[in-house]
């Protein structure tokens, strides 16, 4: 389930593998948030990356399925011209020997990345170097105790907690904005009816 081919298969086999809507946290998260420089880390179709573009972020969603990111460029593209030209679509093996660089990007938003611990770990050490100084980090995932990890028990050591993130962080480099799990409906994706989700939320700023 972890391999480009697997999610080649998935997002081929149907026109939509998601909503096409904005992830919630990052909407909260980063409504507010001065506009400069993003990268969205497994961005699927492109709906978190459309919307931070439609806000004036310049943003790179990185994916390495490229049924996805071909369906984000025309996304992006149906959204106009000044929508397009702030998104760069780039294929890539996020769990490979991709780096994004250091101290690039004045947003790194990963949603929902469930991976085994060791190649979560060292992605997300990967991710907090390419926030520039006064840049945000934002992780989202689901609980391990949610709806989705009871149904799917072969994903048990890929939940994590947003404290577990925030102690991963040196203290002296990085603020804890926020760090919690929250509540909401929605769907389970293939699911139909909503179902109460929790999502794992952290959010730090680079010093």
């Amino acid at each position: 389930m972890f391999t480009e081919r697997a999610w080649e298969e998935r997002y081929r086999a149907t026109p939509a593998v998601w909503s096409g809507r904005p992830n919630p946290q990052l909407v909260a998260e980063a409504a507010d948030l001065p506009v400069g420089r993003a990268l969205d880390v497994g961005c699927g179709e492109g709906a978190d990356a459309i919307w931070l573009a439609e806000r004036g972020w310049p943003v790179t969603g990185v994916d390495f399925a490229t049924a996805a990111l071909e369906r984000a460029a025309g996304h992006a593209a149906a959204r106009g011209p000044e929508v397009a030209g702030r998104t760069t679509w780039v294929h890539a093996d996020i769990t490979g020997g991709w780096d994004p660089g250091d101290g690039v990007f004045d947003l790194v938003s990963a949603q929902f990345m469930q991976l085994p611990e060791e190649p979560r770990t060292m992605l997300f050490a990967r991710l907090a170097r390419a926030v520039a100084p006064g840049g945000t980090l934002l992780i989202v995932g689901h609980h391990f105790d949610d709806e989705h990890a009871a149904d799917h028990p072969h994903l048990a050591d890929m939940g994590y907690t947003a404290e577990e993130i925030a102690w991963s962080l040196d203290a002296e480099r990085w603020e804890i904005v926020v760090a919690e799990t929250r509540s909401r409906l929605g769907r389970l994706p293939g699911g139909s009816g909503e179902t109460t989700l929790r999502d794992v939320v952290l959010r730090a700023r680079r010093g």
